[in-house]
């Protein structure tokens, strides 16, 4: 029934298909308005592509083989059906490069799913010219080529997570059926969520990153759920218990707790719906389609599995390892040990620790936030490589910003004239490209009007966002702004990153409230306590602001570039932290209600507090140590990915698993509650299970109790 479902759910969402995002889905603040004046006039362009020709590396352009090899281009491209236009090749100042500029027909949306004739048009004419390096560059050939580098940096995460998450359960389990059946029902999970995706994407379309969340979420907790449940059977087993009470000992604590934290890591993701944007109402459908198919695999096919195989999932053992993990009762000394601080001396461990995350925590204060741009992609691929030379040739083909203004019916005349003397100051200031004589374009009705002006910086500079407050702060302001009942707007690559980054971070906190108060609620009613839910969202709150804080060391700083191969831009991207604020917060939620159902079990068997703290720990430490590495290798995987979004979220998720999984479970959580004592269930009381005092009735030798006459 699994397998079925599983490639009913693939064959559904290759039938119907994934719907991807359109422009409007991103007009936000000035820049959206901007948009949405062109959009109205009809003054949205067609797509624009160009074609660079210069020297090889080393050498000097020669004209007459940049002049051949413009024609031989240009002809080529005039006789396709998909280019409506080719303009006169246009020569560098300094003689460096010839660019011929073209306009494709269509859609401009549409312009990347038909731009391989051109690419193709292209490559036979660099092989006709051998003597020059051509290569074609613009939105629509930038959007194909990173679509392509995508799918190599999801296919090398594919590559390299899968046989490390194998070894570490290899490690873990000591038998190679009980590592692959984790990674098999991961595999499954992710593959059926990408099928289901598929159809969701028809009201929630995927921005470009849904596939990689998928996965990497897919892997980390279907791996993990089963790791959880896996473990609890064979710690069943070792006890002496038989298959059938093994399995559901495990279903009513390992599996009530998966239920928990996938609710948990589900209510988080459900946040992001608030932002009311499509970028993180796909990437919160992605997720929490994987995470519940994960679960419903974890308490449905996984049982059965364990059912069906018995002892053969403790087949082919693997020498050495399984002598060492195979004694699931054995004495957990170095937990103890570990232990022992937060234990004996509860405050001061937990003044230090806190202190230490809080520190930590700090530089999560400073963070700035950048969308995606073109500085932030790689700069080895060829499609970038191309858009350096040519702006380095071409200053003006910098990212523009376009100057939007709209005029009232009555001041059409004095609305344009106001333009032209906007455009008149950024010829005179320095922050602005000078002497590329740029047009003004005017609607059918005279009443909206578009300048495009160029700063000689990259968009995520300083120089740009200098430029892009001076054109809204000053420029502007003073000139279409002097005309009675005018409206200007600026738009463009910089305006657009700079109008997001305000966006979200005016979204994060009523997300981070509803986060909290689901999550208050969801844990108060499951362990019935107010204090055990309080100190979960403190203590998983202070957890992610340290995370943050990494993330803001290693990502707007230099220092690490050599380690991680990146290029600082001093930011971090826009949408990664109230992401990561709510996956951050659902995975710590998923270790926490584990542990903490652990320390409950403890507890209601008799222990005294610090006792029940101690073998709850010690008792799950070993399952959340393999679940944690799992969860770290595979984010550490997209850590090594060239796009800069995947590295940072990789980066930033594996460090927060660290610092949940080594300093919250085991110095944080033992101190505080080793410190409130009984007060950690108020307001209600642990139930002690104590066994009957009374006669139990005489049984045949060969009886076999039931598993819940074993508990009690």
């Amino acid at each position: 029934m699994w397998v079925a479902f599983i490639v009913a759910c693939l064959v559904l969402g290759g039938m119907v298909g994934t719907e991807k995002t359109h422009d409007k889905d991103f007009r936000f603040g000035e820049s959206g308005r901007a948009t949405e004046i062109l959009d109205q006039y009809g003054m949205i362009g067609a797509a624009d592509e160009n074609v660079l020709i210069t020297a090889k590396d080393g050498a000097k352009l020669d004209p007459a083989a940049a002049s051949r090899a413009a024609a031989d281009v240009t002809q080529r491209l005039r006789q396709l059906k998909e280019v409506d236009k080719v303009g006169e090749p246009v020569t560098a100042d300094n003689g460096s490069g010839v660019l011929v500029p073209l306009t494709m027909r269509g859609d401009p949306e549409k312009a990347k799913d038909h731009i391989d004739p051109l690419l193709n048009a292209t490559k036979a004419a660099q092989k006709a010219n051998p003597d020059v390096r051509m290569a074609e560059i613009g939105d629509a050939s930038m959007n194909v080529a990173l679509t392509e580098q995508i799918g190599k940096d999801l296919g090398q995460a594919e590559l390299f997570s899968l046989p490390v998450t194998l070894i570490i359960l290899m490690v873990a389990f000591g038998a190679m059926i009980a590592a692959a059946v984790p990674v098999l029902l991961a595999i499954t999970a992710v593959v059926g969520s990408m099928g289901l995706y598929g159809l969701a994407s028809h009201v929630f379309p995927d921005a470009g990153s849904v596939a990689s969340v998928v996965m990497m979420m897919g892997m980390a907790v279907g791996v993990d759920y089963s790791l959880f449940y896996v473990k609890r059977e064979r710690e069943e087993r070792a006890k002496g218990r038989n298959r059938i009470d093994a399995i559901e000992i495990a279903a009513a604590t390992s599996g009530h707790a998966v239920v928990v934290s996938a609710v948990a890591v589900v209510v988080s993701m459900a946040g992001m719906y608030l932002a009311d944007d499509a970028v993180f109402a796909g990437l919160a459908t992605g997720g929490i389609i994987v995470v519940a198919v994960a679960m419903i695999g974890s308490l449905t096919v996984l049982p059965a599995l364990l059912a069906k195989l018995g002892n053969k999932i403790d087949r082919p053992r693997i020498p050495i390892l399984w002598r060492l993990t195979a004694r699931e009762d054995r004495e957990p000394r170095v937990w103890k040990a570990l232990l022992r601080p937060a234990l004996h001396h509860p405050v001061i461990t937990l003044v230090v620790s806190v202190l230490a995350l809080g520190a930590l925590a700090l530089p999560a204060f400073d963070m700035k936030l950048q969308n995606t741009s073109s500085d932030d992609f790689p700069r080895d691929m060829s499609i970038m490589k191309t858009y350096d030379r040519m702006t380095e040739a071409f200053p003006n083909k910098n990212t523009p910003s376009d100057i939007v203004a709209l005029a009232p019916a009555d001041k059409k005349a004095e609305t344009k004239a106001a333009v032209k003397q906007a455009l008149a100051r950024t010829e005179r200031s320095p922050l602005f490209v000078h002497g590329s004589d740029p047009k003004i374009e005017v609607s059918t009705d005279g009443r909206a009007f578009k300048v495009s002006v160029t700063t000689p910086n990259r968009s995520s500079s300083t120089g740009a966002k200098d430029a892009l407050k001076e054109l809204r702060e000053v420029i502007l302001p003073e000139t279409v702004g002097k005309v009675p009942g005018a409206e200007s707007a600026v738009s463009g690559e910089t305006a657009q990153n700079k109008d997001y980054a305000k966006r979200v971070m005016g979204k994060l906190p009523l997300v981070i409230g509803f986060v909290l108060l689901l999550t208050f609620i969801m844990m108060s009613v499951t362990f019935r306590s107010v204090v055990v839910a309080l100190t979960a969202i403190g203590i998983n709150l202070l957890s992610a602001l340290a995370s943050f804080g990494f993330l803001v060391l290693v990502f707007q700083h230099e220092w690490a570039e050599g380690i991680l191969d990146f290029n600082s831009n001093g930011t971090i991207i826009s949408w990664l932290p109230l992401f990561l604020f709510v996956v951050l917060f659902g995975l710590s939620m998923d270790y926490h209600v584990f542990v903490v159902s652990r320390i409950r079990e403890a507890a209601q068997s008799g222990l005294n507090t610090r006792d029940a703290v101690e073998k709850g720990i010690t008792g799950s430490a070993g399952v959340i140590t393999s679940a944690a590495i799992v969860m770290v290798s595979v984010f550490a995987v997209f850590g090594t990915l060239s796009m800069m979004d995947m590295k940072q979220m990789g980066v930033g998720l594996a460090a927060a698993v660290l610092i949940d999984a080594i300093v919250v479970r085991i110095v944080i959580l033992p101190s505080l509650m080793t410190l409130l004592g009984t007060a950690n269930w108020w307001p209600s009381r642990i139930p002690r299970i104590h066994a009957p005092q009374h006669a139990v009735p005489q049984q045949p030798a060969d009886y076999e109790p039931h598993v819940y006459e074993r508990q009690f």
